[in-house]
């Protein structure tokens, strides 16, 4: 593997010395220390005292805190995560394994086998792409980002297949020709879209720049960007695809595919049980219409609002809006998962808090889950305002149906 360091930027001066100190046998066995108390419930101070008793106070601080990240990041990487070389902004930053896995193999499903990690962080992409067959240029302008990348494909065995170099994104996209960028066939960007801890809106202020993502998938064929949830459809080039997948009821990423992958229009992609459910579309589909609310309400899963695809989900439910605006849907019968989480309806009524309350105490409901969807009502407040001495549970939605402001009271029991 072939290891570039440029210049560093704004990086601590020791944290790439602390990176390499962590891989040595010495730093290996600082980190099974610093894990070993962690097991063991010890809180910070007694572990930090310990660890600088037996590693040096220079040695100890890193080894604890590099210990309780792979702690934190052992649930989403199993046990990769014993061996991740991160920091706390990478690990936020970082994608679930098996999605990245999954971008990875569709990336290359028609046999490209070289591939540009633009912006490689802590190179977790950068592992998926090799993982999936391919040589990987692992590029990024910030030291630290590449001495990260390099360790953890080293740790997890596939740096024969990874290089590792300086570069700026910008540039190399510019310089993009022939449908590739620096050299491969395919590329990866996930452009920095946080500043000093804020999240940054506006597309134009990512790191690269807007530009930067629409020329990648103007240029290379072979591309996926990882983009907002909340990006302005507007903004999806002609034929490129955007796909949003979500796990647990939120949406994780949002990709947009180059025209080389891109296969439909839209797509909602819903993870349950480690396994994936694709709603697709190949042009808009509108609107779905609107009715009066019957005896089931659905909320679609954020990957199928997020991604204009309600209608196709209220077609196949004989479901119709309970409002043009809003995003609930209605039925008569129930409908599972993955695409909807039903409610059974079993009182309507214009919102009204005294009225609200009153229903709810003449049945017996002292608990209640509170929903919104269009609404100003702060869910956790009216949580607090409806609880009462009853021994029975609802979920509340409050809404807008046909404009009018409405509460639903839902399986009540």
């Amino acid at each position: 593997m072939r290891h570039a360091v440029g210049v560093p930027g704004e990086v601590p001066p020791d944290a790439i010395a602390q990176v390499r100190w962590l891989r040595t046998p010495e730093g290996t066995a600082a980190l099974a220390r610093a894990a070993a108390l962690l097991a063991e419930g010890t809180d910070l101070l007694t572990g930090l005292t310990r660890l600088r008793a037996e590693v040096g106070a220079g040695r100890a601080g890193a080894a604890w805190e590099l210990a309780r990240l792979r702690d934190r990041a052992r649930p989403v990487f199993g046990a990769d995560a014993d061996v991740l070389f991160l920091t706390a902004d990478t690990l936020e930053q970082a994608g679930r394994p098996a999605l990245a896995a999954r971008r990875a193999a569709r990336l290359l499903a028609d046999g490209t086998d070289s591939a540009a990690d633009l912006g490689c962080a802590a190179g977790t992409d950068t592992v998926a792409l090799a993982r999936a067959g391919a040589r990987v240029l692992a590029v990024d302008r910030d030291p630290l980002a590449r001495e990260l990348t390099a360790a953890n494909a080293a740790a997890l065995g596939v740096d024969d297949d990874v290089w590792v170099v300086a570069g700026d994104v910008v540039d190399l996209v510019d310089a993009a020709r022939g449908g590739e960028v620096a050299g491969c066939a395919a590329a990866v960007l996930d452009p920095a879209r946080r500043a000093g801890g804020r999240r940054r809106l506006d597309p134009d202020r990512w790191s690269p720049p807007w530009p930067t993502v629409a020329a990648l998938l103007d240029r290379v064929p072979r591309a996926v960007v990882k983009v907002a949830p909340g990006l302005d459809h507007a903004r999806v080039p002609a034929g490129v695809e955007a796909e949003w997948v979500s796990t647990g009821g939120s949406i994780v990423e949002a990709l947009l595919w180059g025209r080389g992958v891109s296969a439909v229009w839209r797509r909602a992609t819903v993870v349950r049980d480690g396994a994936a459910h694709e709603l697709t579309a190949g042009a808009d589909p509108g609107p779905a219409p609107a009715g009066p609310v019957r005896g089931w309400l659905h909320e679609p899963d954020p990957a199928v609002i997020r991604s204009g695809l309600v209608s196709l989900v209220a077609a196949d439910l004989g479901a119709t809006l309970v409002d043009p605006t809003i995003a609930y849907l209605t039925s008569d019968t129930v409908a599972g998962p993955p695409w909807v989480s039903s409610y059974r309806v079993d009182e309507v009524l214009p919102f009204n808090l005294k009225k609200l309350r009153a229903l709810l105490r003449a049945r017996d409901v002292g608990r209640v889950v509170v929903k919104k969807r269009g609404s100003a009502i702060e869910p956790e407040t009216l949580a607090r305002q409806l609880r009462g001495p009853g021994a029975g549970t609802a979920t509340v939605v409050v809404t807008r149906v046909a404009g009018v402001p409405t509460a639903l009271v839902c399986d009540v029991s």
